[in-house]
């Protein structure tokens, strides 16, 4: 009487125990799987050179979008601490008086009668290049202007040199 043997598992002997049950590739085989070609190796290199050339100046480029952004919103705070200001004692500071006014109680002429104990601003703050904000009243642009000389810390220029100020 046959046995059906198709079912049942095989033991494996000692030596092919590590080995896996797929043939085994010829050498020849086994080298052209080893690794990348050299020309494999050189169309990568020019992908990765091609995307950092694209990518690199965006990202080089967003520390100075962001010190403009930044100074677009102090100018923001400082103009809404000037409107209180103005509220508050019916007019704005003079140019002599300055941003300072907003921190503490000007002592020159207009001097204001309703300042806020504490002022309209804990401290002044300096543009994103570390130079102070100015202010003119009146002002050139409109009825007061407040402005950051940009990155060179000079009148006019463009792109980061450029003006930042209300009217923008």
């Amino acid at each position: 009487m046959r046995r059906n043997t198709e079912s049942l598992p095989v033991p494996m002997s000692a030596d092919t125990s590590s080995r896996s049950a797929r043939p085994a590739r010829s050498l020849r085989q086994r080298r052209r799987q080893g690794g990348f070609t050299l020309i494999e190796i050189m169309v990568v290199i020019v992908i990765l050179g091609v995307l950092a050339a694209l990518v690199v100046p965006k990202i080089m480029s967003r520390p100075d979008e962001a010190r403009i952004v930044a100074a677009r919103q102090d100018i923001s705070s400082i103009m809404q601490a000037l409107k209180l200001y103005r509220l508050d004692n019916g007019r704005y500071p003079t140019t002599e008086q300055g941003l300072a006014a907003l921190v503490t109680r000007p002592t020159t002429e207009p001097i204001p009668n309703n300042w806020k104990g504490g002022g309209y601003l804990e401290k002044l703050p300096r543009d994103p290049w570390g130079h102070p904000y100015q202010y003119l009243n009146p002002g050139v642009r409109g009825e007061i202007d407040v402005f950051s000389f940009g990155a060179d810390g000079q009148a006019g220029g463009s792109a980061n040199d450029a003006d930042i100020g209300n009217w923008e």
